[in-house]
Formats: C-alpha cells, sequence, structure tokens
C-alpha cells in the first residue's frame, strides 16, 4: 500500500492500517488522528509533521523513522520499536510509550509531559534542548526505564517518576556554556535510581527523593539538593 492509497482511505473514513508493510513510505504533514497502525512495519518511513493524535503504534516498527515534529498527543505505542528513529520536536502529551525501544533515538526537544514511558529503553538517546526548546519529560512516569548513557542535559524532568531507573553514566548536568539551561529534577521521584557515575553538576534537584538510589561515583558539583531526600533517607537542609 502506497501514501496516496492510505490518505485516500483515510478520507473514506477507514481508520484500519494495522499489520501492513509500510517500510520507507513518505506522510509529510499529512492528517491521520485516530489511526490504527498497529504491528505495521513502517522502518524508515518519512512522517514529518503529521498529526497522529490519538492513534494506535502498538508494538509497530518505526525503527529508523524521521518523525519530526509529529503530533503523537494520547497515541497508544507501548512496545513500539523507535530505535534510532528522530522524533525532534515531536509532541507525546500523555502519550502511553512503555516498554518502547527508544535506543539511540533523537528526542531532542519533544514533549513527553504526563507520558507513561515506563519500562522504555532509552539507551544512548539523545534528549538535550534544541535552540529553541527544552526536552519536556514533566510528570512523565518512566518508572524502571533504562536511561543509561542517555543525554538529558537541560531536560525539564520536574516532578517525573524515575523510580528504579537505570540512568547509568547519564548526561544530566548543565552544559558548559554560561546559558545552558539547568537539568530540572525538582520534586523528581529517583527512589532505587542507578545513578552510578551519572553527571549531575548543576542540576535541580530540590524536593527530590533519592531514597536507595545508588549515586556511586556520581558527580553532583554545584547540584541543589535543598529539601532533597538522600539516599540514606535523611532530608537535606
Amino acid at each position: 500500500m502506497d501514501a496516496g492509497e492510505i490518505l485516500r482511505r483515510y478520507g473514506r473514513g477507514d481508520r484500519t492500517f494495522s499489520g501492513l508493510r509500510l517500510v520507507d513510505i513518505e506522510l509529510l504533514q499529512a492528517h491521520l488522528s485516530g489511526a490504527d497502525f498497529s504491528h505495521s512495519d513502517l522502518r524508515q518511513a518519512r512522517l514529518g509533521r503529521t498529526h497522529f493524535a490519538h492513534s494506535s503504534f502498538t508494538q509497530a516498527d518505526l525503527s529508523e523513522a524521521l518523525l519530526w515534529g509529529a503530533d503523537f498527543t494520547a497515541a497508544r505505542c507501548a512496545q513500539a520499536q523507535l530505535r534510532d528513529a528522530d522524533l525532534s520536536g515531536a509532541v507525546f502529551v500523555g502519550a502511553d510509550l512503555s516498554r518502547a525501544n527508544l535506543i539511540k533515538a533523537i528526542l531532542c526537544g519533544v514533549n513527553f509531559q504526563t507520558a507513561n514511558l515506563a519500562h522504555a529503553l532509552l539507551i544512548d538517546a539523545d534528549l538535550r534542548p534544541t535552540s529553541d526548546q527544552q526536552t519536556n519529560l514533566r510528570s512523565a512516569n518512566l518508572e524502571g526505564a533504562n536511561l543509561s548513557y542517555a543525554h538529558l542535559s537541560g531536560a525539564q524532568l520536574a516532578q517525573t517518576n524515575l523510580s528504579g531507573a537505570k540512568l547509568c553514566r547519564a548526561q544530566l548536568g548543565q552544559g558548559f556554556r554560561p546559558e545552558s539551561p539547568k537539568t530540572d529534577l525538582s520534586g523528581a521521584n529517583l527512589q532505587g535510581a542507578d545513578l552510578s557515575y551519572a553527571d549531575l553538576r548543576g542540576a535541580i534537584l530540590c524536593g527530590a527523593n533519592l531514597t536507595g538510589a545508588d549515586l556511586t561515583g556520581a558527580t553532583l558539583a554545584e547540584a541543589d539538593l535543598t529539601g532533597a531526600t538522600l539516599p540514606s533517607g535523611l532530608l537535606q537542609s
């Protein structure tokens, strides 16, 4: 099935495109909200700035896809394969990305506010800010997610659930330029998280819960820990 056929079927009211082989398809700036692409093969697809709000990509393969600026608001993407995909500036507000594979994905400037990323794989993913916006993970659920080696400098992680998450050697420190935004982890739940050898230079950890967290070798120079609960359970004054 080609892009033209999908758009014609969608225009006739069809929303079911599950289980299709759509490798290398191009659907730029299209309107496909509410469509079902679950279990479809969309590897290397070019879907930039397309509207997929409330659509389903459950167990779909979007590896190496170009999805910059796409709208996935409230989309269902559980167990989706997004390895090496370019999602720069995409919107995933309220989306379900539980157990999704985002290894080495480009996630700069993505809005994940209130999204569910529980047990997702974000190893070596790039979540640094773009020139005009920070990556937003406020109030997102990243419980048990693997963010080892991820680039999170300048990300907004306030009130985020990172309990049991793996952040080994993650880059959460402020950039080297004076104007670089600080990583905001205020009020975040980092209970039992693995932050071993993580870079947290200048990070905002006010009110964060670090009970039982592993901070072996972590760099915390100039980090703000006011009101944070330390790994020992003591409150930082």
